[in-house]
């Protein structure tokens, strides 16, 4: 990077963190330091809960997704709009009305410390895993731009982190994150405008999407059935509901972030504004992974965007084949793009055809070379996967100055925004439903204002160790939403028992979660199913589990019903 990318982005970070922690001074209870001391506007919220879905994994890894696999990614995102509504509705005056620090503590006053203490565990080693994948995309960052070992880039972020948020809680999180979804989008903004700008001149806009859409990067919605496809309508609509049902209903990442609203009326409009602009935004982020690809289309791109690893192999006897069948289909595939242009401006629906199938004809013997490449670059032992590695690239190559700083300022706030979020929810329901409920229950609220921020501190601690076993994990916006589906399920179908089966009890609550649990693994160990379908799995065996155990096994005496 250049000085000026430096200044901008050491200037938009620093003032980041120091913003946050102006606004968070003078923590001196735990009710300020886990919930603000419910002072929140809608506004800090609703940005807040939407920097913490905007990781640096979206910039990054979204992005790449679209330039290999088109935008049909989007559809994951479909059920979000039904699920924000649900949760403003059903979830959020159940949690706010019942005074609760987290969604689990709401769970022992429904049903017994049991299932308390297990949907807590289960919480804590699914967002335990995902911290670490969190952190980790930052080093993907400066390990690309400047060669550093990622182990220095997750050390500086993480202390970084672990600075605002023990010092400033809740408050400092959520109105770092206020700016930073400001920086993001202005970032994302600038990245999409800069991709367009940067077509040669021949080529128009209208030009770029016809390209795009002859490369099937243009495909938004994928009508087919099939439960095995990662990404098409109903999976984004059936099992994407669930999912977000789970993520904001019942993951304390995002419940504590509404627990903080001045009012149930502020807490609900901060969900329903993710309603309405989520979509969008995850549309843009992927529109400019497909406008990268047009770029790359007429700009000859890498054999692999792993630079470490084309290095690695760029000096075998087997590349220099690879390399030469790699450079005559990109010579192709820019000569069918520049066919396709014309014949679509000399309106001849016939050439167009022609062109569109010489380009992909073109693009399968690029993606060829490529899969050849990445197996080569792991000694035939599987593939090396670039994804991660396509937007920072184009980014570092061909962006001005400034604006590079500009979207590094970016990609490490949304870094930064979601680290603090699952560290900050990490140590609650550490000392709330952990410490507190099993260990110390008369101590001082100075004594679990400590406990609070040494908890911080930990998982800070835990996230920087963990995040560098995450670096070779794939697309890690796949894999971090693979990783939810693993644990949401059974969460999803506790409270839905909680909230919507008031002759269920804690028992029967209890086995439903350990089973709905076994059903999520037995699924992917044994099919081929999509795993956004593994939410719906889950929380269907809870809830039938709980209904039929609660049938079978006499009445028992009523605990508090807090419906």
């Amino acid at each position: 990077m250049r000085p000026a990318d430096w200044a901008v982005m050491i200037c938009a970070l620093s003032g980041v963190v120091l913003y946050g922690l102006y606004r968070a001074r003078g923590n001196k209870t735990t009710s300020q330091y886990l919930l603000a001391s419910k002072t929140m506007p809608w506004y800090a919220m609703a940005l807040s809960i939407m920097a913490t879905q905007a990781s640096a994994i979206t910039f990054i890894s979204t992005t790449g997704q679209s330039y290999v696999d088109g935008m049909r990614f989007v559809q994951f995102y479909f059920g979000l709009p039904v699920a924000m509504v649900l949760v403003a509705a059903i979830a959020v005056p159940r949690f706010l009305s019942s005074g609760v620090y987290t969604a689990y503590e709401y769970l022992e006053k429904r049903f017994d410390s049991k299932t308390r203490t297990l949907v807590s565990a289960v919480f804590l080693a699914q967002r335990g895993l995902g911290v670490g994948i969190a952190l980790s995309a930052p080093a993907v960052v400066l390990t690309a731009i400047l060669g550093w070992p990622d182990q220095w880039t997750a050390l500086i972020v993480g202390c970084v982190v672990i600075a605002y948020t023990v010092s400033g809680g809740i408050a400092a999180i959520t109105w770092a994150d206020f700016v930073q979804m400001i920086i993001m989008t202005t970032g994302l903004v600038a990245a999409l405008i800069t991709a367009i700008a940067l077509l040669p001149s021949h080529v128009s806009f209208g030009d770029a999407l016809s390209i795009a859409g002859a490369a099937s990067r243009l495909n938004p919605v994928v009508w087919k059935f099939d439960m095995n496809d990662r990404y098409n309508v109903w999976s984004g609509l059936i099992g994407g509901t669930f999912l977000m049902l789970a993520y904001f209903g019942c993951d304390q990442s995002q419940v504590q972030r509404y627990l903080t609203g001045k009012s149930i009326t502020q807490s609900r409009l901060s969900l329903l504004f993710n309603a309405v602009a989520k979509i969008p935004m995850q549309f843009g982020i992927l529109f400019i992974g497909a406008m990268v690809f047009v770029f790359f289309t007429f700009e000859k791109p890498p054999v692999l965007f792993h630079r470490v690893a084309l290095e690695r192999i760029e000096k075998t006897p087997a590349f220099a084949d690879i390399q030469s069948a790699y450079d005559k289909s990109f010579a192709s595939r820019k000569a069918a793009a520049d066919e396709l242009v014309q014949a679509r401006r000399a309106a001849n629906p016939e050439a167009e055809q022609q062109a569109v199938a010489h380009f992909q004809s073109a693009q399968k013997t690029m993606d060829d070379s490529r899969k050849k490449a990445a197996h080569l670059a792991n000694n035939g032992n599987g593939a090396v996967v670039d994804t991660n590695y396509i937007f920072l690239t184009f980014v570092t190559k061909y962006l001005p100055a400034g604006l590079v700083g500009l979207l590094m300022a970016a990609i490490f706030g949304a870094a930064m925004s979601v680290s603090s979020a699952e560290i900050n929810s990490l140590a609650t329901v550490s000392v709330i439903d952990v410490y507190k409920r099993h260990f110390k229950q008369e101590a001082t609220d100075h004594h679990y204002l400590r406990a609070s921020q040494w908890a911080t501190a930990f998982w800070g601690v835990y996230a920087v160790i963990t995040a560098q076993f995450a670096k070779n994990l794939g697309s890690l916006v796949e894999v971090v939403n693979l990783l939810g589906s693993f644990f949401y399920g059974g969460l999803l179908g506790v409270f839905t028992l909680a909230f919507f089966f008031p002759r269920v009890k804690g028992t029967a609550a209890f086995v439903g979660v350990l089973c709905g649990e076994a059903a999520i693994f037995a699924a992917w160990k044994f099919t081929n199913m999509a795993f956004l379908w593994y939410n719906v799995v889950g929380c269907g065996v809870v809830i039938a589990t709980g209904v039929v155990l609660t049938a079978l096994t006499p009445v028992e005496k009523n605990r508090t019903n807090l419906n």
